[in-house]
This record gives structure tokens, C-alpha cells and sequence, in this order.
């Protein structure tokens, strides 16, 4: 059903509907009244008549925390696991702090605004993490139906400043190279894979030897492993390792194996094919975060500084670029949704690569 503007929907029989809070019921929950028109504009007109003629009742002094458990529920059976566990772990560490014992009455923008302010400047979270919890912020608001008092509410982002990310210099990586092909362990073999294939941490560590078909030359990722807080309150732990599907639907692929990969494969080659890639033990795995410390490791012997295992993928995407990939096909390679995402997160210019370029500057006249 599109939308248009505040709660204001285009129906399947072609007139636009206006919903609105026509009053709360004595447990809190909301009373919605509607309008229709045959424009949007008349729709908007209707439901501003409708607010001004039927007052509010006097609204229940529920504080936000109050919706953002009954918003979270509802979340349950929509989203991941793991995306669930950090809606939960959002709530519970900043929005029910900073806000939850706000009434919901009492929320208005520069509240928000000052909440967003405090979580950069005060408690020094990344843009990125802020905007990730005021978008959880934002989808509980719209839950209860919330507007500002002057209208709809518009929430202020902040802006993730630019930050480029390291990537190992062809000789870096060679040296890195030389260091894994004399080791035996099957990390090193993992980290040599993942140079081949661009596949991130946690589908490597949830890769098994049946995802790797040696006579049709393919890797197919299907899975992806990580470590989330366990929201059992009878269980000890507090967190455990999950493995789910992919990051997006686009991660799910068939990523084919070059010659080399091939061979370091059929190499390491387990009897079993269930058996996990980097452990050859189908009861065994290796979590993201061994797999971490692993790396650190093994980059701190190539004297490699500034770099953690992500850093092969930025690699991976780089060297493809400098080979004359097409970045559509570079983008499925990667799993990435659309080639924009490659382009601007992945691909980074060498020097070298840059001034070879501009060899092929010429002025008229010099």
C-alpha cells in the first residue's frame, strides 16, 4: 500500500486513506479514526478536519519504555535472530536509559535531539551506531502512532564522516601470501580463501566442505556465523554463537574458484562433508572472534599494522578492480545488493594504479 506524508495511504481501490488517534482505550492502546478522499490532498484535508473536531481523551502516562518492550515483541517473528538481538540490545543500553522514562505525551523533538546529541558528544558513539539506534527509535514512535506537536516527526541524522579503509599494497599482500603458504594450520588456509574469494569472517567460519564443489570449480556461501547476547534469562551465558542466514538476500551465492583456489582446496581436502572448512570437524567450529585473534597473529609476524580480517575483503575488491573486473559482476561476487555499494565501500586506487592512470593524461601543446 503506498504512503504519502504522515499515516496517509494510497488503497487498492485507488482512494487515499488518513488514519489518525481518535483516543486511547484505559490499557493504553490506541483508538484509531480514519478518513477518506479520492486525492491526497482532500485525504489531508479530511484529517485535519477530524483532529480539530474530536479531541484527544486525556492519554494514559505510559513512558516510552513501556512501547519499546511492546514494539520489540512484535519484532520477534519478523526479523533474524541476531537482528533481534541487537533491536533488543539498542532498547536496553541507550533509548530506555536516555528515554524511557519520558511519557510518551512529553516526547518531542528537541528531546530526541538532545538524546542524539548526548549518545555523539557524551557517551562517543560512532555516527553510525546513533543513526542505527534512532532508527529504532523512529520504527517504535510509528508504532504508537506518535506525532510532534507540530506535525509529523522528523527525526535529524547525523552524518558519518568519511573514513577510508585500509587495504594491504600489492606487496603486503604478497608478503602475507609467502607467510600462510608455509604454515599448516587450517586458519592460515581459511585467510588464503578468503584473499580468493572475498567471502567475510563469519561465512567463512560457517563454511563446510560440502559448500565447496571442487568438479564444478564454485564456493557457495548459504550461512553465516556469529556471537550474540543470549536473551534466555535462565541460561548463564550471556551470549552464544548463531549460525543464520546471510547478512542480506543478496548474499546468498555461488562465488567461482580461481585455478589457485582450486588447488589450495583440493589440498586441504576433508573426507567429511559436513565437517566445518576451518577445523575439518563437523562437531567443532572456530567463531569469528578465535578467528579474529588468529589473524592478528599472523599479520603481526608480516609486521602488517593497521589491519584486521575485513581488511581482506577491502583487499579481495581491490585487486579485482585492478584486474579489469566488471563491477556488476564484482558486486555478486561480493554479495553486495548493488553495484553503488561496491563501488563506494570496496574499491580503493593504489598509487600506483592512480599515477597509471594519469600517464594517460595528455595536454594539447606541451
Amino acid at each position: 500500500m503506498p504512503i504519502k506524508g504522515e499515516n496517509i495511504y494510497k488503497r487498492k481501490d485507488r482512494r487515499w486513506e488518513a488514519r489518525y488517534i481518535l483516543s486511547h482505550r484505559p490499557d493504553g492502546s490506541i483508538h484509531y479514526g480514519y478518513c477518506y478522499g479520492k486525492t491526497y490532498r482532500e485525504a489531508k484535508q479530511k484529517l485535519e478536519n477530524a483532529r480539530a473536531a474530536s479531541p484527544l481523551h486525556p492519554q494514559p502516562r505510559k513512558t516510552l519504555a513501556h512501547f519499546c518492550d511492546e514494539w520489540l515483541q512484535l519484532r520477534r517473528s519478523q526479523v533474524k535472530e541476531s537482528t533481534f538481538a541487537k533491536y533488543h540490545s539498542l532498547l536496553e543500553r541507550h533509548i530506555k536509559p536516555g528515554l524511557g522514562s519520558c511519557p510518551i505525551s512529553e516526547l518531542t523533538g528537541v528531546r530526541i535531539e538532545q538524546f542524539s546529541h548526548q549518545l555523539l558528544h557524551q557517551k562517543g558513539l560512532s555516527p553510525k551506531t546513533v543513526r542505527d539506534i534512532l532508527t529504532v527509535l523512529h520504527g517504535v514512535l510509528r508504532h504508537v502512532g506518535f506525532q510532534c506537536p507540530g506535525g509529523e516527526l522528523r527525526i535529524a541524522y547525523p552524518h558519518s564522516t568519511h573514513k577510508e579503509m585500509r587495504m594491504l599494497t600489492p606487496r603486503e599482500q604478497q608478503r602475507l601470501v609467502c607467510y600462510l603458504r608455509d604454515q599448516t594450520d587450517l586458519c592460515s588456509f581459511g585467510v588464503l580463501l578468503t584473499l580468493m574469494t572475498g567471502i567475510r569472517i563469519g561465512e567463512l567460519c560457517a563454511l563446510r566442505w560440502k559448500d565447496i564443489s571442487l568438479e564444478q570449480g564454485t564456493l557457495r556461501v548459504g550461512g553465516t556465523m556469529q556471537r550474540i547476547r543470549n536473551l534466555d534469562p535462565k541460561s548463564v551465558q550471556k551470549t552464544r554463537v548463531v549460525i543464520t542466514a546471510p547478512k542480506s538476500g543478496c548474499s546468498f551465492r555461488i562465488v567461482p574458484l580461481t585455478d589457485q583456489a582450486a588447488a589450495l582446496c583440493r589440498a586441504h581436502l576433508c573426507g567429511d562433508p559436513e565437517a566445518y572448512v576451518l577445523t575439518g570437524s563437523r562437531e567443532t567450529y572456530m567463531e569469528p572472534r578465535a578467528l579474529q585473534y588468529r589473524f592478528q597473529k599472523y599479520a603481526s609476524a608480516c609486521g602488517l599494522e593497521g589491519v584486521h580480517f575485513h581488511t581482506l575483503r577491502h583487499t579481495f575488491a581491490t585487486r579485482c578492480v585492478e584486474a579489469g573486473f566488471e563491477i556488476k559482476t564484482l558486486s555478486e561476487i561480493m554479495g553486495h545488493a548493488s553495484p553503488k555499494i561496491t563501488l563506494e565501500r570496496y574499491v580503493h586506487s593504489s598509487m600506483e594504479l592512480k599515477r597509471e592512470n594519469m600517464r594517460k593524461l595528455r595536454l594539447e601543446g606541451l
